[in-house]
């Protein structure tokens, strides 16, 4: 049986980030969620408001989770937005707030919650980033851009941390019944699955599973890794 772990989701209030705090809760570990609004029902679930584009708040948010949890030894960073617009018509506040609340933010999580891991010597990473950000879509160029980001920081950290047995992965989802799809028109929402081998979209439960799998033992020899999660979209990148 896995070791019961400190773990922390942002963007866990719904979505990949809730099915994630589930999941990870049922295996046995100490889970906690940030997001700028927490609100769960699930009393195994520590809750904390964080928006994570401003450093002090994530201070203060993980200052709270190891008061309550202890300190965290399972970073999963999945808190992110969108702010879709064709290029000629993207601002740069559209472009800037995306890369700094998805990229920017998801290094700010992982340098704090670094600190400990570095002592401990044991620590797990997971970044979970796109299919976008290795097929690109039109109309997505920052949020394209910063779930790119993600893999090549991931992968830095890899070797920046591997030597302490700290290791740091990402996980590529493609279409995921989320709220973001459920917004989309019938005809929108079958032209994405047409392009999917599987013909459907993923529930958020089954990229649950493999973030699981990633903050386990069994995940333990793997690091630096872009793990697709997509029905074969994303395939040969």
């Amino acid at each position: 049986m896995t070791e019961p772990r400190t773990v922390l989701v942002t963007g866990g209030n719904r979505g990949i980030g809730l099915a994630s705090a589930k999941a990870l809760a049922d295996a046995g570990h100490r889970v906690a969620i940030t997001s700028r609004n927490p609100d769960i029902d699930d009393s195994r679930i520590l809750a904390v408001p964080c928006d994570q584009t401003v450093s002090e708040q994530v201070d203060e948010a993980f200052k709270a989770i190891e008061a309550e949890l202890g300190v965290v030894e399972v970073l999963v960073a999945n808190a992110g937005i969108t702010r879709d617009q064709l290029l000629l018509r993207m601002s740069d506040d559209d472009f800037a707030e995306v890369v700094d609340t998805n990229l920017t933010g998801a290094y700010r999580m992982a340098r704090r919650a670094t600190r400990p891991m570095l002592r401990a010597r044991w620590g797990r990473l997971i970044f979970v980033s796109s299919v976008v950000g290795l097929l690109g879509s039109a109309g997505q160029v920052n949020y394209a851009a910063s779930k790119a980001g993600l893999i090549g920081m991931a992968r830095s950290l890899a070797r920046e941390l591997g030597s302490r047995n700290i290791t740091a992965n990402v996980v590529a989802p493609g279409p995921v019944a989320t709220e973001m799809l459920a917004s989309l028109t019938d005809e929108q929402l079958t032209a994405i699955t047409d392009q999917v081998p599987l013909g459907r979209v993923a529930q958020p439960e089954e990229i649950a599973e493999m973030i699981k799998f990633l903050a386990s033992e069994c995940g333990a020899y793997i690091t630096g890794a872009v793990i697709p999660v997509d029905g074969g979209l994303g395939m040969g990148h």
